[in-house]
């Protein structure tokens, strides 16, 4: 077990801040912080303090891996960011993996995974067996048609939290993925973004 790749993951998509670190099929360590905000000045400290209580340090990790949204605007750029910093620094892959997967990992069979988006609207991605639909964003009201559960807000909970689900799929996917994270939006911001141009960088 030594020699099996360190996977660290985390996730600040929803509001909590959640990291885990695992070696294979066993989970070294694992927490969820529950919070609004706050989630940019929590988020190192508590991968530190995990990779600290796991016995491990950061040079030992093999892969990080990150929840890439939907979810919240900020939260998920937070964590794409701190994902991809970490991933140049130790000169490992950063694997990006949506809520959508992290919520369907370990079930079986045709499923749909929903994720908040207020407004009584959810984020809905619809599995048939091993193929998936595009996600998208409907009314908690109106949903499509699908067979097999619910996975997630109104229906069942998931079979693993969030960031363990995050850091077994992104062991699986290290060795195979070639692009960087990237936020994945299903809405556009509801902040507009100044109209005034930025001012310019100096050299």
């Amino acid at each position: 077990m030594p020699d099996t790749p360190l996977t660290l993951a985390f996730d600040t998509a929803s509001a909590h801040c959640a990291a885990a670190v695992v070696r294979g099929d066993l989970v070294l360590q694992s927490r969820e912080e529950p919070m609004a905000k706050g989630q940019a000045e929590r988020l190192l400290g508590l991968c530190q303090d995990i990779l600290k209580a796991a016995g491990v340090s950061r040079e030992e990790l093999g892969a990080i891996g990150v929840g890439i949204g939907p979810g919240n605007f900020t939260g998920i750029r937070i964590s794409v960011s701190a994902a991809r910093g970490l991933a140049l620094g130790l000169g490992i892959p950063a694997v990006g993996v949506s809520a959508f997967d992290a919520l369907r990992f370990g079930a079986s069979g045709p499923c749909a995974c929903a994720v908040d988006a207020r407004r009584n609207q959810v984020f809905l991605q619809i599995f048939d067996g091993t193929l998936a639909q595009p996600p998208a964003l409907v009314d908690i009201e109106n949903l499509p048609p699908f067979e097999g559960p619910l996975i997630g807000v109104g229906g069942c909970s998931p079979k693993f939290p969030t960031a363990e689900a995050i850091a077994y799929l992104a062991a699986e996917r290290a060795n195979t993925t070639t692009t960087r994270p990237a936020p994945l939006y299903l809405r556009p911001a509801d902040a507009a973004p100044a109209r005034d141009a930025a001012p310019p960088i100096l050299p």
